[in-house]
């Protein structure tokens, strides 16, 4: 059983959702809250797997609640899924870079919001289209002096720089097995030393390095090759 916090400041929506979690067999819903802090609190009272989040809140944030989770030093903390809409724009990179594993809109289908929860519970991370689109459209306003510069590259070895690149495409580990001509047990090895040397927690968090250090070019997107939802695993 998945076990699920919904976090939203609208009474409506967040009953929606937890209504909607409870219909799944596999899922349930163990607390609700409608800030950031009050989240934090049950996190810490009913350990969730997943927390769907949502990011403007009183009082706190969903961007500094997920920051506070991964700054909390525990070894076992929860998923974080972030709901989102069009207008939030600005704050999909930030709360990439503070451990979200996932978004979502807010108009998601609701077996594909499911499929969500199982997704980052399993370990794996999700982009909804648009909020990849913006994540790069980001780093494509944003001057190259302005970009945070990183060093932990050069502990890579050449296989898994090429690696972390594909990663940054979204290319799945039987893709990048595919692209090169390696099994896809050997594509997760390389990814999860990726993990390791440069201290992510997950996949979208690889992007964001690929995309900080300057290996990946930031360009917007042909939205007509992105397909529904992109999981990266």
């Amino acid at each position: 059983m998945i076990r699920v916090l919904v976090v939203d400041d609208q009474a409506l929506i967040r009953g929606a959702l937890a209504a909607l979690v409870d219909s799944a067999e596999d899922l349930e819903v163990v607390g609700e809250a409608d800030n950031g802090e009050e989240a934090l609190r049950l996190i810490a009272a009913s350990d969730p797997d997943v927390v769907l989040m949502d990011i403007r809140m009183p009082k706190m944030d969903g961007i500094a609640a997920t920051e506070a989770l991964a700054l909390n030093g525990s070894a076992v903390r929860p998923k974080v899924l972030i709901l989102t809409t069009f207008d939030l724009d600005e704050y999909v990179y930030a709360a990439l870079r503070a451990g979200a594993s996932g978004f979502l809109l807010k108009d998601t289908p609701p077996v594909d919001l499911l499929n969500g929860i199982r997704v980052v519970a399993a370990g794996d991370s999700l982009l909804a289209p648009s909020v990849t689109r913006h994540l790069i459209e980001e780093f494509v306003r944003r001057p190259s002096s302005e970009r945070p510069q990183r060093t932990d590259l050069d502990r890579l070895t050449e296989r898994e720089v090429d690696v972390l690149r594909l990663v940054a495409r979204g290319l799945s580990n039987h893709e990048i097995g595919e692209e090169l001509f390696v099994s896809p047990a050997t594509a997760k090895t390389h990814v999860s030393r990726l993990l390791m040397k440069l201290d992510a927690r997950d996949r979208a968090q690889l992007i964001v390095i690929a995309y900080e250090t300057g290996l990946v070019e930031a360009r917007r997107p042909n939205l007509a090759l992105i397909g529904p939802i992109a999981r990266i695993r």
